[in-house]
């Protein structure tokens, strides 16, 4: 994607506006003096005090008080001198501009002001001008429109530099959610995949010698889960590759649905498992954020189960309301009343993914015995 940026004087290097100021102020200044009749009263003084204004432009931003401040002091003295009035102002007006769109504001309104009243002393000591001082005003209020609009050049530059406060705060926010988006993936898929693989391994090196036939199953079991992993490995490594999102056939997030949700019990029977699923309620297409987090919940739940409850069954109960999706996970394990509810990353990553959706979660023993997980998610009442 291409990125445009706005124009802005202030990215230009100093010396791009001092260059063509003190070219224009030299050369308009000999015009204004032939134009006035007062030729003869060009110097190199004169020259100097021009240029002087000009350059002092350099440090406009840097030191935007101290060079308004210079600024007036020299034009104060080239008045002084009875020299042309002329583009010299042109120094005065840019100065005037950045010590408020650069400066503190007391200090550059002060100095706009004492500047000014300096500057208009200088002009008194002149036998060839005449005090005007409806001029004088008006030259007050010219002063006060440069500063102001430099007061507005600064509130700009402010919002500016806040939006792109808030836009950095808030990339930086939906970096961590994706990172956190992935740790749970990478959590969920590995967690069960990898559990059903040790299990599996520690049954058929059990059985060897024993019951071979038994094996053969295990070893099978073994293999549809390294390959699944694998599979699921890919296309998150895919995500976390695809950083620009420019490859379009490349999910955003790690595809998971409840379509997968057959195999999944496949998996786990085959593992030794039994999982019955009933449904409750008209099956429906949900938000593609529901259909993945609601998939995890029950691999989750079922890969606890497989790996802390013993040799038991599981019921996956999923309830289609009209504007509700919820998935409960049952089994007949060691659970009891009395066991406390553990606070791993599995049970934290499930909480997070439901309340991620504004959803509920609940986990723990059931009174008669076994283990309880049900996630309640908001469905809006329709695909999205």
């Amino acid at each position: 994607m291409t990125t445009y940026r706005t124009f802005s004087f202030g990215t230009l290097h100093p010396l791009a506006i001092v260059v063509p100021i003190s070219f224009v102020q030299v050369v308009f200044t000999f015009g204004a003096a032939y134009g006035q009749g007062v030729a003869d009263r060009v110097n190199a003084l004169t020259i100097a005090l021009v240029l002087a204004s000009a350059v002092a432009l350099t440090w406009r931003r840097s030191h935007p008080i101290w060079v308004l401040a210079a600024v007036y002091v020299l034009e104060a003295v080239y008045f002084a001198l009875k020299n042309p009035f002329g583009p010299i102002f042109i120094s005065l007006v840019v100065a005037l501009f950045n010590a408020t769109a650069h400066g503190t504001r007391a200090p550059a309104w002060t100095t706009g002001y004492v500047g000014a009243v300096v500057l208009f002393v200088a002009m008194l000591s002149r036998n060839d001008w005449v005090v005007n001082w409806v001029g004088a005003g008006a030259v007050l209020a010219w002063i006060s429109l440069v500063m102001g609009i430099g007061e507005l050049a600064k509130a700009r530059r402010d919002r500016a530099a806040q939006a792109e406060e808030a836009r950095a705060e808030q990339d930086k926010r939906q970096a961590s959610e994706e990172r956190l988006k992935i740790a749970r993936e990478v959590h969920d898929v590995l967690a069960h995949h990898v559990s059903l693989i040790n299990v599996q391994s520690g049954v058929a090196l059990h059985l060897i010698d024993s019951q071979p036939e038994q094996v053969k199953e295990a070893l099978t079991a073994i293999k549809q889960s390294s390959k699944e992993v694998l599979v699921e490995l890919r296309n998150i490594l895919g995500v976390l590759r695809d950083v620009d999102g420019r490859d379009s056939k490349q999910p955003r997030h790690p595809v998971a649905s409840l379509d997968q949700l057959d195999r999944l019990v496949e998996r786990m029977d085959t593992a030794g498992l039994p999982v019955t699923v009933e449904v409750d309620g008209e099956k429906r297409p949900v938000p593609k954020g529901v259909d993945a987090a609601a998939l995890r919940i029950v691999q989750e739940s079922l890969t606890n189960t497989y790996r802390h409850a013993g040799p038991t069954s599981a019921t996956v109960t999923l309830g289609y309301r009209p504007a509700e999706l919820t998935v409960q996970v049952d089994d007949e394990g060691r659970g009891s009343a009395e066991s406390s509810v553990g606070t791993g990353s599995g049970l934290t990553g499930m909480r997070q993914r439901v309340e991620a959706l504004s959803g509920t979660f609940a986990a723990g023993p059931k009174p008669g015995g076994g283990f309880r997980v049900t996630a309640r998610f908001p469905t809006g009442g329709g695909e999205t």
